[in-house]
């Protein structure tokens, strides 16, 4: 397996990792014993880099990943993320609201401790940023975890430039997560992009294959099963995948042509963007990981990565990323 560096510190991870939430939430059904051979089949390959939050399933995947880590004893192999600030209703179940305050902070990552069976977490990012607070105070509290050791590294996620060098300010940030690939460019690529590049800091990300459909197996919206968050997102609306699928079909010809899966061709594209850009595709089944795995194989020629943003043109995607009110808290 192929590294990068995380940050401008001496902590490497897998050059692609592993986004665990569909193991327990938002994509349909779960399935335990599938997801637990999953996540043995990555670290066979290598995969170092495992994503969670105390917000997928209400503590649910960090337990799945905590119970795992246990009876595999695989702890010394894995460069374990999750995150903070995602609250809930607990009369619906859904997100509420975002807290980031400097009280709630150490009693989040004890919580995910405690869940996760472990004693140090390896990247804690904030997932959301409350606007009402400053995140100076929020990344206060996030360096006392650093100096208690209950964390090593710190990040943000889905947050503004502006933002990101204000916390940075307070304590080093090594690692942005924030929603990257063919389909979504406008978020990552400009002024956030090249303020970590300023500052030396990774980004980590997510939803590489654009949730699922850049990997080219989605033909309709009849295939999505009760419980999977893509029958509410604008993107995957009858209309909206129409259209999609349309540009999707465009990958898999150039796929076709440079003789890999879609997956991997765009996977191949986004870790082609620099070397300071770690995916963290998620799934819970073994083909699929072993699919992703593939794509550090893939060496894509300029001309190749050219073809495949041409492809998707900026403007082209139908429907937004998220329904109206996630949207609301990205990018503060």
């Amino acid at each position: 397996m192929k590294t990068r560096r995380l940050g401008s510190g001496p902590a490497e991870v897998s050059a692609i990792g592993l986004g665990c939430m569909g193991m327990s939430v938002a994509y349909g059904p779960a399935d335990a014993d599938e997801a637990l051979r999953t996540l043995d089949r990555a670290a066979a390959l290598g995969v170092t880099l495992l994503d969670t939050a105390d917000a997928y399933g209400r503590g649910a995947n960090e337990e799945l990943l905590g119970g795992w880590l246990g009876d595999r004893g695989r702890r010394a192999d894995v460069f374990l993320a999750t995150k903070f600030g995602l609250r809930h209703d607990p009369a619906t179940g859904r997100v509420d609201r975002v807290d980031t305050s400097p009280g709630y902070v150490p009693a989040a990552c004890d919580a995910s401790l405690r869940r996760l069976g472990v004693e140090r977490i390896d990247l804690y990012y904030a997932h959301r940023r409350d606007p009402g607070t400053p995140v100076e105070d929020t990344v206060g509290a996030m360096a006392e975890l650093v100096r208690a050791g209950k964390v090593a590294h710190l990040g943000l996620s889905e947050v503004s430039a502006a933002t990101l060098r204000a916390a940075h300010a307070v304590h080093p940030i090594s690692a942005v997560q924030v929603e990257y690939s063919l389909f979504t460019r406008d978020v990552a690529e400009g002024e956030l992009l090249a303020t970590c590049r300023e500052l030396g800091i990774s980004v980590v990300a997510y939803s590489p294959l654009g949730r699922g459909m850049l990997a080219g197996a989605l033909a309709s919206r009849d295939e999505l099963t009760e419980g999977d968050n893509r029958l509410r997102w604008p993107r995957f609306s009858d209309e909206n995948l129409t259209r999609n699928l349309t540009l999707v079909n465009e990958v898999r010809r150039i796929a076709r042509e440079i003789g890999v899966t879609p997956a991997q061709a765009a996977l191949g594209w986004l870790l082609a963007q620099g070397d300071d850009i770690v995916p963290i595709p998620g799934t819970k089944r073994v083909r699929y990981v072993e699919e992703n795995a593939g794509a550090l194989a893939v060496e894509l020629t300029a001309e190749q990565t050219a073809r495949l943003r041409a492809a998707v043109p900026d403007t082209a995607v139908a429907g937004a990323r998220y329904p109206e009110q996630a949207l609301r808290r990205l990018g503060h």
